[in-house]
């Protein structure tokens, strides 16, 4: 029971420790993630940060994925980002080797206090990290305590000796069963908790924790691949390299197991200072009391019981995690662009273009609420660009004396995009916003799903604009030249304008309203202007009522499109 009560406190508290990161820390991940190019060394260092700062391996892959299957991010950048991670997970390792376990409650309760009673909601997220770190020691504790216990029944005792790292199918046994740990609670900071109690009571040596790590580093694999299950052709190809990555790694480690797990507490003893200049200093010292086969004999006051443990074992095992995925990642490094198109090989393409849908991110991206509201910034981006082009392609429609069906289809076309988009940006939005997460993201996420709908509104106009000019067209009439040349220059400004509202929405210019008002009111008086001489020309007679109607129309949803355009100029700059 306490082994369970503490590996559930110990989750919880990787988990609020990991959300607080993420709010304190969340603007700076968003440029990270944002900037990560085809450089693999670059896509790996951001790789290390973001997980070392979401504190799983399993979130930050996880978002990788996501950010592949929506297009986002492209093979070559997310292979370098998975190894990244795989180095950036081994840090949970070396925040247990802190010998500050009995703080751990205390650090719990201190900043509870600062979580429940704070009103700067900055404060807040700190304290929900700084709670999340107190949790998780306290739960390492309970867990240890629970060991002892097992540590005093035969029959557990000689259960787990059954696992031994002695031989090389032992290692592939310990391997196994700490894969299939990790792919139960899918999670390798829990498994690596479990493990790090167990070797620290003893009832399980060094040798055998470490091969029980190197399985974790397969187990974790599981989130990613599942979480590629329906997703495009990329998305699957970058969770089936985590999985090779990781398989490829503990083969080759495990074929030299003895002298890797002989090397390890040489280098965590310090042996290597020994004869450098180094030998006499403080790094000497701290390295003498890290023996990894010291012994601490401990008697109970109540009972009279001696038992030994062995506290130091933990900076082992954080090293051989952190040393094994390292050296992985440089051995891998190198063959990244082989790799992928490997990948391409094995995962080939479909034959028709694969649509990003953002419904498939929903459960990939909403944990992390900071991350994900900037993906779905990527879509409103998206929705903005099929606005522009469908603007050009009304002008050359217009024009054209006899309308090419095929670029009519594509503007239909487009429409149906922006409605799914939209569509799928409620929903997400939705279960975004309906979680745990800080002010400023559900402050955006409304301002994100306003502008998603201004946008499926200009691209439904724009859609009408054509279909006046088609009816016109199927009664043999057409608008005048004049005309033609009136509205062509009208849509000319509106896609300027929609354009420059755009580029703003890319570069985050907070003063775009201010910034186009002017070129919004020359618009709305460029309307009026047309309004009024149409209205004059019809006292000739000489227009058609049915070009008249659809001149009219035309110039009422040309307004409303400026007005939708308005609206995303003030959601960019921040006003409700």
């Amino acid at each position: 029971m306490e082994l369970i009560g503490g590996l559930g406190i110990f989750l919880l508290g990787m988990k609020n420790m990991s959300e607080g990161m993420q709010a304190v820390a969340g603007a700076s991940l968003r440029r990270m993630i944002a900037m990560v190019t085809g450089n693999r060394f670059f896509a790996v260092i951001v790789g290390v940060i973001v997980t070392c700062v979401v504190q799983s391996s399993s979130v930050t892959t996880v978002m990788v994925v996501g950010f592949v299957n929506s297009g986002v991010m492209g093979l070559s950048q997310a292979v370098g980002v998975i190894m990244g991670a795989n180095i950036g997970t081994t840090i949970t390792g070396w925040i247990l080797v802190l010998k500050v376990g009995k703080y751990g409650l205390p650090l719990l309760g201190a900043t509870a206090f600062i979580y429940l009673f704070s009103k700067r909601e900055l404060w807040r997220y700190w304290a929900l990290a700084l709670m999340g770190v107190g949790m998780v020691f306290f739960g390492l504790e309970i867990m240890k305590d629970a060991c002892k216990i097992i540590k005093e029944m035969p029959q557990f005792e000689a259960w787990f000796q059954a696992f031994t790292a002695d031989t090389y199918w032992g290692v592939l046994k310990c391997a196994l069963v700490g894969c299939l740990l990790t792919t139960m609670v899918q999670s390798s900071s829990a498994t690596l908790g479990i493990t790090i109690s167990l070797a620290t009571e003893g009832i399980i040596g060094y040798e055998t924790a470490a091969a029980l790590v190197l399985g974790e580093n397969i187990g974790t694999t599981i989130t990613a691949f599942l979480a590629s299950l329906g997703a495009t052709t990329n998305a699957r190809r970058a969770a089936y390299f985590h999985v090779i990555f990781n398989i490829i790694g503990v083969l080759w480690i495990t074929a030299i197991f003895q002298w890797y797990v002989s090397f390890i507490p040489w280098l965590v003893e310090g042996s290597f200072i020994k004869g450098s200049f180094l030998e006499g200093s403080w790094l000497e010292n701290w390295f003498l009391q890290a023996d990894v086969g010291q012994a601490v004999v401990e008697t109970n006051p109540d009972t009279g019981k001696q038992s030994t443990t062995y506290p130091n074992t933990t900076a082992a095992i954080a090293a051989t995690h952190s040393i094994f995925n390292v050296v992985n990642t440089l051995m891998f490094l190198p063959f990244a662009g082989i790799l992928v198109r490997m990948l391409n090989w094995l995962v080939p393409g479909k034959e028709f273009k694969e649509k990003a849908r953002l419904t498939d991110l929903d459960i990939r991206m909403l944990e992390t609420p900071l991350l994900a509201i900037e993906q779905s910034r990527k879509e409103i981006q998206r929705m903005g660009d099929g606005c522009d082009k469908m603007l050009v392609w009304l002008s050359d429609l217009t024009q054209q004396d006899e309308q090419d069906a095929a670029l009519g289809d594509r503007l239909k076309q487009r429409e149906q995009v922006l409605d799914s988009i939209h569509d799928e940006m409620a929903v997400f939005i939705t279960n975004l916003i309906s979680g745990s997460v800080p002010h400023s993201v559900a402050d955006e996420a409304r301002l994100q799903l306003r502008m998603a709908d201004e946008y499926e509104s200009i691209s439904d106009y724009i859609v009408n604009l054509n279909r006046f000019d088609r009816k016109l067209r199927r009664d043999g009439l057409r608008y005048s030249q004049q005309q033609r040349d009136e509205l062509n220059q009208l849509n000319q400004h509106l896609a300027e304008y929609l354009s420059a509202i755009n580029a703003a929405l890319m570069s985050g210019n907070k003063n775009i309203a201010v910034k186009s008002d002017p070129a919004s009111k020359r618009i709305k008086v460029e309307i009026k202007t047309l309004r009024r001489t149409h209205l004059d020309d019809l006292s000739n007679g000489e227009i058609a009522p049915q070009v008249s109607v659809a001149f009219l129309a035309a110039l009422n949803a040309y307004d409303r499109v400026r007005d939708h355009a308005q609206n995303i100029a003030e959601s960019i700059s921040g006003e409700k």
